[in-house]
């Protein structure tokens, strides 16, 4: 535990070494250029003023002169360098041990971080904008980092909870047909079919989505009149809501401008949020889809309302995240694998559009607004 807390510091340390010897050659390759352009220069220069005042009648007196001028000017200079060398390496040793602290601290931070521990902050150096623009990176970096990893810890506990219905489904049945306690019969080859659907979705929704959040999903755009792939939207899941005693309304408005998308995909997006809708209204419940215009960008509108459950206010920041639920229980009665609406963010932000969420509360219900922008 010693040697690992100790390295960083000892990394420190030699930087802090190395910048101050530095800072002494440095000094010490300016003291002996001043020394040599002074004693190069000055005696030549003293001389020839001596010979334009004429100054001493002898030679001997004219020696003497230059002697003593050369004897103060060595003692002079000698001293106000040694002063300036001296003040110079406090100031010297002053900034390397500031420098050298602050890298340490980020040293030991960043092997905190390394070894999990992402609640580590630096605090601001105040060495210069740059060691501070290095230490709020940092900061942001081990946040980002720690909700990554949150993520990740959720991803992989929802993903196992996911996976576990189906296959400890798939697994009883297969266990009662081998023991024959179980015919192979038109109903549970269904069931079977749908276990093994059920995780090939999951399966497919993470590929997507992963794909779609790294901008490496493929989109086939072409020029499309937002009317009918609203409309093709609704049709594909009327059936589900007469089913279900939901009524779907169906608003667009006139001469909307043609949009620039892969129909497939946006089909894809409004059908998750009509299938989310669907899964939070009860019967007798009303989910409005509706077009138009944007004032103030220019491009369409998509906008899902529903007369249903409502999102809590503390909820509505994440309704987005994979696997996310804000009732677990009741979601999992649902049926929804609490991607769907992660899948249609990705790839709504792949065509350069928004997709947000708003609700006024619990029992008013919620609002899903897909913004796409105009062509060119």
């Amino acid at each position: 535990m010693n040697q690992a807390t100790s390295e960083p510091t000892r990394r420190g340390a030699g930087l802090a070494g190395r910048l101050l010897v530095a800072q002494v050659l440095v000094l010490m390759a300016g003291a002996l250029t001043a020394w040599t352009i002074a004693a190069t220069v000055g005696p030549s220069v003293f001389h020839e003023h001596l010979a334009r005042a004429n100054v001493g009648s002898t030679p001997a007196q004219i020696l003497h002169t230059e002697a003593a001028f050369q004897s103060a000017n060595a003692i002079s200079l000698s001293l106000a360098l040694l002063a300036a060398l001296v003040a110079a390496l406090g100031v010297s040793v002053y900034m390397t041990r500031r420098i050298g602290r602050s890298l340490a601290t980020i040293a030991d931070a960043a092997s905190s971080v390394a070894k999990g521990r992402y609640q580590v902050t630096v605090p601001p150096p105040g060495l210069g904008a740059e060691f501070d623009a290095l230490a709020s990176g940092f900061n942001q970096m081990a946040v980002r980092l720690a909700a990554v990893e949150r993520t990740r810890r959720r991803l992989l506990a929802d993903l196992g909870h996911e996976m576990r219905t189906p296959v400890a489904t798939l697994d009883a049945y297969l266990e009662a047909l081998e023991d024959g306690v179980a015919t192979l019969d038109a109903k549970t080859a269904e069931l079977l079919r749908a276990q093994t659907r059920r995780l090939a979705r999951l399966s497919e929704d993470i590929s997507t989505v992963s794909r779609a959040e790294e901008g490496q999903v493929r989109l086939a755009l072409r020029s499309v009149q937002p009317a009918s792939m609203v409309t093709t939207a609704v049709e594909s899941v009327d059936e589900a809501y007469k089913a279900k005693g939901v009524r779907l309304v169906l608003d667009i408005a006139a001469d909307l401008p043609p949009l620039s998308m892969d129909p497939e995909r946006m089909g894809q997006v409004l059908a998750n949020l009509l299938d989310n809708a669907l899964r939070h209204t009860p019967a007798g419940g009303t989910v409005t889809i509706s077009a138009g215009t944007s004032p103030r960008t220019g491009g369409v509108e998509l906008v899902v309302a529903d007369s249903g459950e409502g999102i809590p206010a503390e909820h509505l920041a994440h309704v987005f995240e994979r696997f996310y639920r804000v009732d677990t229980a009741r979601d999992r009665v649902h049926g929804g694998s609490g991607i769907g609406l992660a899948i249609a963010k990705a790839l709504v932000e792949a065509h350069g559009g928004q997709l947000t969420a708003t609700s006024p509360g619990v029992g008013q219900g919620s609002k899903f607004r897909v913004l796409l922008p105009a062509d060119g």
